[in-house]
């Protein structure tokens, strides 16, 4: 897929090729925290969460997509570059939407409750702990994952790629890099109620490495992907080794709280020998934000 993104770039639009990995990543999450949360006795609606959070990650693509249809016709003109909805106004508009579209589906289920004759049921299954619930899981998977949509379609052409690329070796390398640090070098455990395999000196194995992959990315991966472009100022590998594998490690431990209140080992089983999708994508989420505002500043 990504090399197909690469090659069929100007024709499909920046990442468009990419939708499937991304749904598979965000509805895969989606659907693992949902699990964990039925195993507290919530009650989820999964067709409002997967539909709205499919939405949300993929509406950042939606002037790419117009952009792509334009220069195949000439009926359609270029998104225009002053539009006041922008890129991130579409998920605002798509995060709007599933807000609304549960309070719908609960005004049907309210209405239908009351002709039956159904009085209020406890709080676990009340009308706001639903709405409160499918909004949460929606903004959690839906929104970082457009983020890594808008890293996508940072710059020209592949720069984006190249960009995605990094953000996703540098945070998934802190997560290798500190679990072969801490179990070969850790003594002390940085939070033993929730993580107990995680140390002090993990996490610091796991800034290193991400350190240097994303010395690695910037400095070959940008070449390769993205030839052409202008270099990237000597700071921005150091900012990105620190920062991703910190706030994955956020992103970790947030897992690990929602899985210990759930008494999980796992968040689900897709992934045979890894887990759930959650599993995989809870540093992702997290690291998505200063990922795209790295490179934003310097694209």
């Amino acid at each position: 897929m990504l090399f197909a993104d690469a090659r069929w770039e100007p024709v499909f639009g920046e990442g468009v090729l990419l939708v499937p990995l991304l749904l598979f990543l965000t509805l895969g999450t989606a659907w693992d925290m949902s699990v964990i949360l039925r195993g507290r006795g919530l009650i989820v609606d999964r067709r409002i969460v997967l539909l709205g959070t499919a939405a949300v990650a993929c509406s950042a693509l939606l002037p790419t997509v117009w952009n792509a249809v334009a220069a195949g016709t000439e009926r359609v003109n270029a998104y225009p570059t002053n539009c006041p909805v922008g890129q991130f106004g579409w998920v605002v508009f798509a995060m709007v939407s599933s807000i609304f579209a549960s309070f719908l589906k609960e005004l049907c289920i309210y209405r239908s409750s009351l002709a039956a004759g159904e009085g209020p049921g406890p709080l676990e299954s009340s009308v706001m702990v639903r709405i409160a619930v499918s909004i949460f899981l929606i903004a959690y998977a839906g929104i970082p994952m457009s983020l890594l949509v808008a890293t996508r379609t940072l710059g020209e052409g592949t720069w984006g790629l190249a960009a995605l690329l990094t953000v996703v070796a540098t945070t998934k390398s802190a997560d290798a890099g500190a679990y072969f640090a801490g179990r070969s070098l850790g003594r002390r455990r940085l939070a033993p109620q929730l993580s107990p395999g995680k140390t002090w000196e993990g996490l610091l194995g796991g800034v290193a490495v991400a350190t240097l992959v994303a010395h690695g990315c910037v400095w070959l991966l940008f070449p390769a992907v993205s030839p052409g472009n202008a270099g990237l100022p000597t700071w921005l590998p150091w900012v990105l080794g620190i920062s991703l594998s910190l706030a994955g490690l956020v992103g970790d431990l947030a897992e690990s709280l929602a899985k210990r209140d759930a008494s999980a080992k796992d968040s689900g089983s897709w992934l045979p020998g890894l887990g759930g999708v959650w599993d995989v994508t809870d540093s992702l989420i997290a690291a998505t934000l200063p990922g795209f505002l790295c490179f934003a500043a310097v694209s």
